[in-house]
């Protein structure tokens, strides 16, 4: 078994952490690959614009609705923001636009009715969505640099965001028999996702959470080194407007998911990885990875909290988009 020693820190035999060093892997040779093809088609979808075309803007809210002019296609819900208040900035999770849901760093594309979201809206049930949905990214985020290098880490996908299930979610392919985190691995895993979204010697623009789409040709090429993510990729492009792509990144890891997303990571506060549940399908040895967060700011005392990291830890039932699922019956 191997040993693990970090900041005082000693799992003993563990397959599992190495927070001390970022994987030095076939991952990490992928990611950078992936995130040069992502600048570089962020650049070439820039340079396509050409002349920049000018569109109105109708905010409606606190402190008072303005009108603005941004820039087509360059332009944001939060640049908008930034022309408004900074209490806007600050709490600015989602927007939406015209109606429809519309990520933070997403550019305009037309005259627009503008509202931003926050978790202290009367109604936070789309805005509770995208937080979920973004605690799953970001747990895939984790999970990619938390193993030792001999672990065989592939992410295969997460569910749709459901917070009546009590957790976010993220399956993943381990090359691992039967591993059973030990409680101290799962609180090592919770500290890292935590370091990973909320480090204060980073700058918010670090923090930020980029929406990008591509064509399916592209996508499949990004994703070379995935199997799960090439079988899935024409799928979604078929479901998609334009057969399009569309992918999130943060900091250098880059996903697939339709979105929308919270604006940064620092939106992300008290968070535990709560339970890892192995689901077998056919011969592979696939990982539910489940846990539970709290917007930043908002405050819950210890025993309520228990309560749901308890509920956390139960088997969440969402659909597995792999092959004949099994789960192993025993409470990890």
């Amino acid at each position: 078994m191997i040993l693990i020693r970090c900041m005082k820190l000693v799992l003993e035999e563990s397959p599992v952490i190495n927070v001390c060093f970022r994987r030095a892997s076939n991952y990490s040779i992928a990611a950078k690959e992936r995130n040069v093809l992502f600048d570089q088609e962020k650049k070439r979808q820039f340079q396509n614009i050409g002349r920049i075309e000018k569109i109105e803007v109708n905010y409606k809210g606190v402190p008072k609705d303005a009108v603005l002019v941004m820039n087509k296609g360059i332009s944001t819900p939060f640049n908008c923001a930034q022309h408004i208040s900074g209490m806007l900035v600050e709490r600015s999770a989602l927007a939406s636009v015209n109606g429809e849901l519309w990520d933070m760093h997403r550019p305009l594309v037309e005259d627009s009715e503008l509202h931003f979201l926050h978790f202290r809206d009367t109604d936070q049930f789309h805005i509770n969505k995208a937080f979920w949905r973004t605690c799953s990214f970001l747990l895939g985020a984790t999970i990619v640099n938390i193993f030792k290098e001999e672990v065989s880490v592939k992410l295969h996908s997460f569910p749709a965001p459901n917070v009546k299930s009590g957790s976010f979610v993220y399956d993943v392919s381990l090359n691992l028999n039967d591993w059973k985190p030990s409680k101290d691995e799962l609180r090592v895993i919770s500290a890292e996702m935590v370091k990973l979204t909320q480090s204060q010697s980073q700058s918010e623009e670090s923090l930020k959470i980029e929406r990008l789409e591509i064509d399916e040709e592209l996508a499949l090429e990004m994703f070379s080194d995935n199997e799960y993510k090439r079988e899935q990729i024409p799928s979604i492009a078929s479901s998609n407007n334009g057969n399009k792509i569309i992918l999130y990144r943060f900091r250098d890891h880059i996903d697939i998911s339709r979105g929308p997303m919270i604006a940064n990571s620092a939106f992300i506060g008290r968070c535990t990885i709560a339970a890892v549940h192995k689901i077998q399908s056919d011969d592979e040895h696939i990982y539910r990875f489940q846990g539970v967060a709290l917007p930043r700011g908002i405050m819950m005392n210890h025993f309520a909290y228990s309560i749901l990291e308890d509920r956390a830890r139960k088997l969440n039932p969402a659909w597995f988009s792999g092959k004949s699922m099994r789960v192993n019956a025993a409470a990890i």
